[in-house]
């Protein structure tokens, strides 16, 4: 068994929406968390690098991660081109010293990007030190009906990558089992966004503890197995009523992951 180490524990910016890129450098800052991934989209300074610098150095917290433009509301965040995204994404996080972009698989209609996916991020990853974790997703289910919205696969797993993120509320929307897919990666695993979820059709990303997703168990796993990535929170907050009822949920998830994180290290060693 490898040796237990501290993991950070980062805070992404969309658990702040829709509240802006800097609250969430503001909150990350003054609730302890050790980092933020930055979520690229349609907030502007998301996208400004030098603005971006300029928040981390001024609340003295780090980027740890950027999320490229993969969603749909951001299919013309950076450029329609896809690999222009990827590129630009790969080259912020060089130079806000963030060691890991996360991209989604395609979505199918991207039939000539979804062709060279698997590919093509092996061909950046080689490019650069920074690691392309590719992100689990899900089928989108209409009542009865599923239709299959990512190519090559949403269960990513399936196909050939270097790294690895899961998404714990992505597996409960799948209603596929978060622990076998961690076994499946690995130690390709190389970044984890934490929530949780009931198995509801809608991507939840409920705080965790509050669905019935493994979160504990995947936290504990990941101490004990040497795990050198970082643990993102990555959770709804929406629906809260005020400044001060996110900022309590945000707390909350950070004292739920770091927890868990260190309850690993105090089981005692056979």
């Amino acid at each position: 068994m490898a040796e237990p180490r501290d993991v950070p524990v980062a805070l992404s910016t969309a658990s702040v929406y829709p509240e802006s890129t800097a609250t969430a450098f503001e909150i990350a800052a003054r609730l302890g968390y050790d980092g933020v991934e930055v979520m690229v989209w349609t907030d502007p300074v998301s996208q400004d690098i030098d603005a971006l610098r300029r928040l981390s150095d001024h609340h003295g917290i780090p980027i740890l991660a950027v999320h490229a433009p993969c969603l749909l509301i951001t299919q013309r965040v950076w450029s329609t081109d896809p690999w222009t995204k990827l590129r630009r994404a790969r080259a912020a996080a060089e130079k806000l010293g963030a060691s890991t972009v996360v991209v989604h698989p395609p979505f199918r209609w991207q039939r000539q990007y979804a062709r060279d996916f698997v590919a093509g991020v092996w061909r950046m990853a080689d490019e650069t030190d920074v690691r392309f974790a590719v992100e689990n997703m899900y089928p989108w289910r209409y009542r009865d009906r599923e239709m299959l919205a990512y190519a090559p696969a949403w269960d990513v797993t399936q196909d050939d990558y270097r790294h690895f993120t899961i998404d714990l509320s992505h597996t409960s929307t799948a209603r596929t089992d978060a622990l076998e897919m961690l076994g499946r990666m690995g130690d390709r695993l190389g970044h984890v966004h934490l929530a949780d979820g009931r198995g509801s059709a809608k991507d939840e990303h409920l705080v965790p503890g509050r669905g019935d997703q493994p979160c504990a168990e995947l936290l504990e796993h990941l101490t004990v197995s040497g795990f050198g990535g970082h643990v993102v929170v990555e959770v709804n907050t929406r629906r809260a009523m005020s400044g001060a009822e996110r900022e309590a949920d945000l707390a909350e998830a950070l004292a739920f992951t770091r927890k868990h994180l260190a309850a690993a290290v105090r089981l005692p060693r056979r």
